[in-house]
């Protein structure tokens, strides 16, 4: 055969070869796997996580997927337990879904992060708040895109001491974030020579809070911070309200002030008031562009804060793909460490030394807006005093 008959079909042979390689990558499937919360105290916030997946890859895909990869996700029930939670990610890791996010427990985050290496995967909290995460229990394959408790602290701190409340209780659930929580809000108070009559940590789970109520009432104290979530967040504030510990102690929190709770307790819980880590009002071009999307999805419903957050995250998941050209958690991390990205709240860094990411964030009550009650910000902080630096207790091996 003729020299450049070979030569023909060599060319030919690459280019085939080129296109099919070139169709592998395209049908290459991006898997998401959402260990989260969807029976049990916070199964409403775990259904609000995969939401908005469910949401963000909906879209994605609509758009021929990310980087031509379709997106795939895969949700299992972790019941908010730190022991369930890393079986079922190591479940989903172990079936191909190795970019994991949507858990609700900062306790199931800390489970899950020193096995993400052995399981060549990658976790994007979204709604953990522990220190701990971008703190002493760091791992290279662990990020949060969500406020941890020290910038919810960096919001406090001002706003109490602007109180003329000189007498705190403390109720908050007895988990990792829940201790967090109390302990920044202690500081906080002591800084500003407040008097911490009461600290409680109520049991995860609970169902009866008249004996926390009734300490409360017996300490004299005449504001209180709340730290509980989900159903527990619930029961209290309706047995608060029977018991009329609201009407005679000013009532702060955070994951408290949250549009899914305002929505069940409705009148119950207002003129409360707390930290907002996200609101559909934001006025941001793309938070605009997402609510409005959201509504058209979801018939007139607007995004809530955890939904809001979480959606965010997979704006980051989906632009580190898209840097790293690669499915791959590893390089998916390496995009990510120290990366800035376009979100619905602007651009915003994940910070290199601890994997936190920096942004704003924001205080408010629930008040009425447009015929409704909801989470209303009256105070807006901006980036670089609303995230303190890293405290220096991360300290992350090398990629």
């Amino acid at each position: 055969m003729p020299r450049n008959r070979w030569l023909m079909l060599g060319l030919c042979g690459a280019s085939a070869l080129a296109v099919q390689t070139g169709f592998a990558i395209a049908q290459e499937t991006l898997k998401i796997g959402v260990p989260t919360a969807l029976t049990g105290t916070y199964a409403g916030l775990g259904a609000e996580a995969v939401r908005a997946v469910e949401f963000a890859a909906a879209e994605a895909n609509a758009k021929g997927g990310v980087s031509g990869r379709k997106v795939e996700i895969k949700i299992l029930d972790t019941e908010a337990k730190p022991d369930v939670a890393r079986r079922q990610a190591e479940k989903l890791a172990l079936e191909g879904y190795k970019i994991l996010t949507g858990t609700i427990a900062s306790g199931e985050g800390l489970a899950m992060a020193p096995m993400l290496e052995r399981w060549d995967a990658l976790y994007v909290s979204t709604i953990n708040k522990s220190d701990k995460l971008t703190g002493d229990s760091c791992v290279p394959r662990m990020f949060r895109v969500n406020k941890q408790d020290a910038q919810d602290a960096a919001v406090v701190k001002p706003w109490l001491g602007s109180r003329k409340e000189m007498k705190w209780a403390v109720l908050a659930a007895d988990i990792a974030w829940g201790r967090d929580s109390g302990r920044s809000f202690v500081e906080a108070a002591k800084a500003h020579n407040k008097q911490i009559v009461a600290e409680i940590y109520s049991p995860f789970g609970s169902n009866d809070y008249a004996p926390f109520i009734q300490q409360i009432r017996s300490s004299g104290a005449e504001g209180l911070w709340v730290a509980l979530a989900g159903r527990d967040a619930i029961n209290f504030a309706n047995q608060a309200k029977e018991f009329g510990l609201l009407d005679k102690v000013f009532v702060a929190s955070v994951s408290f002030v949250t549009d899914n709770n305002v929505k069940t307790l409705g009148a119950v819980s207002k003129g409360i008031w707390g930290i907002i880590n996200y609101s559909s009002l934001l006025d941001t071009p793309q938070n605009k562009a997402f609510v409005e999307a959201w509504k058209k999805k979801y018939n007139g419903d607007e995004p809530t804060n955890f939904e809001g957050e979480t959606y965010l995250g997979m704006q980051v998941i989906f632009q580190s793909v898209e840097r790293s050209k690669s499915a791959k958690p590893l390089d998916i991390a390496k995009a990510m460490r120290g990366g800035t990205f376009d979100t619905i709240l602007g651009k915003l860094t994940i910070r290199a030394e601890d994997h936190q990411m920096a942004g704003p964030n924001y205080f408010g009550y629930i008040g009425e807006h447009g015929g409704k009650l909801r989470p209303i910000i009256t105070t807006s902080i901006p980036t670089e005093q609303a995230t303190p630096p890293p405290s220096g207790t991360c300290k992350m091996a090398a990629f």
